[in-house]
């Protein structure tokens, strides 16, 4: 099968037929937590288009954009995905992820290519689409309980002038998508998401004016999903309601 080496192929002779614009490669999942206890995470794809076979390319990139090969990787690189059918993308780990900091999550991020089959028709305009989600290596000693408190619900703010100041105590990343000033409310216009590292501090992009006295933050959990934290401020500092759970 004849297929594109680049992302994007263009024949600029003549009209162009825009092909293929939908992904055919799907993923199952928005984000990847690798257990430190395992040695490697299965990812399950598939080819949503019914008549034409893939290929799917994966790779890895450090928090900086870099293209790796260790200490974790992607088993196969490349692979063909009939049409229709599921396949698997396996990150393996190698033995120097044992170097990495055992005391707090490493960001990396995983990438899946599509490549299309090359078009039989003239003058077609292709697109590789791509898919590139976050990747934490999460450290045996730092194992969450799923049953415990959201380690999200230790995060803090604290107010300087009008902007706050997110702090996150935890050794886990926390990505902050969503922010408004009550519970279940619209969204604050300017809010920009932000991924909080470990024992790290970031600035909220909106106001204190316009967020308020009791702002609600969205973060995304391991699973992908989307629960608010509420926050109750007492001066210029800001700790979160916790929620009342089921026993």
């Amino acid at each position: 099968m004849g297929l594109m080496p680049a992302a994007m192929i263009v024949t600029l002779l003549g009209p162009l037929v825009v092909q293929q614009a939908q992904a055919a490669i799907a993923l199952d999942r928005t984000r990847v937590i690798f257990d430190g206890s395992q040695n490697s995470v299965s990812l399950n794809i598939s080819n949503n288009n019914k008549q034409l076979p893939y290929l799917a390319q994966g790779w890895i990139e450090d928090e900086k954009g870099n293209k790796i090969n260790s200490p974790l990787t992607v088993l196969p690189p490349v692979q063909r995905v009939e049409p229709g059918k599921p396949s698997q993308v396996k990150i393996q780990s190698l033995p120097v992820a044992k170097q990495l900091p055992q005391d707090r999550e490493t960001v990396f991020y995983f990438n899946l290519r599509e490549i299309p089959p090359k078009s039989s028709k003239p003058n077609t305009l292709q697109i590789a689409l791509q898919t590139r989600i976050k990747l934490f290596y999460r450290p045996i000693a730092i194992a969450i309980n799923d049953n415990s408190t959201p380690p999200q619900e230790q995060l803090t703010l604290t107010r300087q002038g009008d902007q706050y100041m997110v702090n996150n105590p935890t050794p886990y990343y926390v990505t902050l998508v969503d922010g408004s000033s009550k519970k279940q409310g619209p969204s604050i216009n300017g809010f920009e998401p932000l991924m909080v590292p470990p024992q790290g501090t970031m600035p909220l992009t909106v106001s204190v004016a316009s967020i308020g006295s009791s702002p609600v933050l969205t973060y995304v959990n391991d699973y992908g999903g989307r629960p608010q934290l509420s926050f109750s401020c007492s001066g210029n500092r800001c700790t979160v309601m916790p929620e009342k759970r089921k026993q």
